[in-house]
């Protein structure tokens, strides 16, 4: 059958299926990536309390790739996926700190997809930049609505954003849409498909939730039947997860799109908060280097059989292969000048499966990543942390250090490792810059998530005040004068450097009141810049205005401080603008 439709989209060809539904040629894509489900989250791995029935109906129909595995943590996996490049390598090893950007001229996924004749769309969690030219709608995406940051109630999402009703991104303009977040990023998938097939217009859809991560919030219906059981609201958002599996199913069956669908459902790291009830056997859970951490789900289901029959798929792969597997089986090019990392699998999931490379493969991801903080696979072997040695095969939970029984096994990884991290360490230090000051974007809103090397992106860190600080990489795209405002709070808050902003009671839900800050002084320094002004507790931001050469990347860091001149904290916010002359 594939081969049938490679022929008909070279021919440009479009037919009717038995029930006369109108299909193109080339096959459609979709990629769900949940957020935070561990590979135990599922009734079909074996979960002894959580029920996903729509899940698991589709692990019946896929071929489920048993040995894949993704980074132990969010952004890195959702980097490697874009960019079929380890995630060291392409920029994006971090939920914060400064990396959390692909670097420049790296080519996407939906960019091949989107230069080749498909649709392309996203609807969900994004976590790949916040401001131009990182948002999806300049890295190949058509369509968009996402939130920013890692997720909603993050420091870098919209203030005092809710799982319910929320207001999301569309195209980089903010709405509000009615109902749950995750039958939000549904039903808009449902609507853009269902339009995408009455226009006969080929589509990658890649739809990542930002459900079961937290704040786990989700309505009762969902959660009492887990009360008592386990974490009930995070399972209740699995439960809600599974219901809309379901309603996609349901709408792909009965268009009629099911029969030239590819479909690819993952998840993004390991186990969270449904660890300790089960975690199929594994050690380790969400940012570890044992399997726990980033052994993952992956079930792909193709139109028909032409992918061949379901069955599991024992073959060490990661996430980085998902990227040539598509442009393979959708007979796509590959940019010219790209570097994967990843390799097609195809040949494991078509009827008659074709003979793959003994490989190994690196994990690793970080806020500032260091040599040996990583694990190396090979087949049923795991290297951890550069001196661990496991088999999984034998032992799945990794109680046993086999190092010093097979030092031959571990010279073999370690060699490979050493190799890896010479290819790559040079570049470690450069961080991706944020661009200020282009016409696609100014004013630019800079958040804590961003400064180099340290985490504060959880809403909690705001609202308490975290004594931690760092500097932004900016780079400026036109010469001119910038204002720069440094603020506590969101422009949103209409709270004063000094004041504090009440408790946020969301629909299921809070975020604690956010406490105040004795702030008399504010610094920044930018380059050669470096000024201290007095505010008062009431002033909203601290303003600052300075030349600045276009394409010269800079160091930015400022500083709040009491009547002392002791610093409280960097200030978590800073509003650029290029002033138009």
């Amino acid at each position: 059958m594939f081969r049938t439709l490679f022929v008909l989209a070279l021919a440009g060809a479009i037919w009717l299926l038995g029930d006369g539904t109108r299909l193109q040629a080339k096959p459609n894509v979709i990629v769900i990536l949940s957020d935070d489900q561990g590979y135990g989250d599922l009734s079909c791995h074996g979960n002894p309390v959580l029920k996903t029935p729509h899940l698991d109906r589709l692990h019946a129909q896929s071929i489920r790739l048993t040995d894949f595995h993704v980074a132990p943590m969010c952004t890195p996996t959702r980097g490697q996926l874009l960019t079929g490049m380890d995630a060291l390598r392409n920029g994006a090893s971090s939920v914060t700190a400064g990396r959390s950007l692909i670097r420049p001229g790296i080519v996407t996924l939906p960019e091949l997809f989107s230069r080749q004749g498909y649709k392309t769309a996203i609807f969900g969690k994004w976590h790949l930049g916040d401001s131009y030219p990182n948002l999806p709608q300049y890295k190949g995406f058509q369509d968009s609505v996402i939130h920013l940051g890692w997720g909603i109630t993050s420091i870098a999402d919209t203030w005092l954003n809710d799982y319910f009703d929320g207001r999301f991104y569309r195209n980089g303009r903010l709405e509000q849409f009615k109902g749950y977040c995750t039958d939000v990023f549904f039903n808009l998938s449902i609507e853009w498909m269902r339009e995408r097939q009455q226009k006969g217009e080929p589509f990658f859809l890649y739809l990542p939730t930002n459900a079961p991560h937290g704040p786990h919030w989700v309505a009762e219906r969902y959660s009492v039947p887990y009360q008592g059981k386990g974490p009930a609201k995070f399972f209740g958002m699995i439960s809600n997860l599974d219901e809309n599996m379901g309603r996609l199913d349901d709408f792909l069956q009965q268009s009629g799109l099911a029969k030239n669908t590819i479909l690819v459902f993952m998840n993004d790291n390991g186990a969270t908060a449904g660890e300790k009830v089960f975690n199929a056997g594994m050690r380790g859970r969400k940012t570890t280097y044992y399997d726990g951490g980033h052994r993952a789900i992956c079930f792909i289901r193709g139109p028909g059989q032409s992918l061949g029959n379901p069955r599991n798929v024992n073959y060490t792969s990661q996430v980085q292969d998902i990227y040539p597997t598509l442009l393979d089986l959708c007979k796509l090019s590959p940019s010219a000048n790209s570097r994967l990392d990843g390799i097609s699998l195809t040949p494991l999931l078509i009827d008659s499966p074709g003979k793959m490379p003994d490989r190994k493969l690196v994990v690793q991801y970080g806020q500032n990543p260091q040599k040996n903080e990583a694990c190396v696979l090979w087949n049923e072997w795991r290297m951890v942390h550069g001196t661990e040695l496991y088999n999984v095969k034998d032992d799945p939970g990794q109680k046993q250090n086999l190092a010093e029984r097979h030092p031959e096994i571990l010279r073999k990884l370690q060699s490979h490792y050493d190799q890896w991290w010479a290819g790559l360490e040079h570049n470690l230090g450069n961080f991706v810059p944020i661009v200020i000051g282009s016409d696609r974007q100014n004013p630019v809103t800079l958040t804590s998530a961003d400064w180099a090397n340290v985490y504060c992106d959880n809403m909690n860190d705001l609202r308490n005040g975290k004594q931690v600080n760092s500097h932004w990489t900016i780079l400026p795209e036109k010469e001119g004068t910038y204002e720069i405002a440094l603020s506590r709070w969101p422009t949103e808050a209409k709270a004063g450097l000094g004041q504090s902003v009440p408790r946020f009671q969301a629909v299921d839900g809070f975020l604690p009141e956010g406490k105040a800050l004795p702030v008399t002084q504010v610094r920044l320094k930018v380059g050669t810049f470096d000024k201290t002004i007095t505010v008062k507790p009431s002033d909203l931001d601290a303003k600052f205005s300075l030349q600045l050469q276009a394409g010269q990347k800079l160091a930015m860091q400022s500083w709040l401080m009491d009547v002392s001149g002791k610093e409280l904290a960097g200030a978590y916010f800073a509003r650029i603008t290029r002033k138009q002359p």
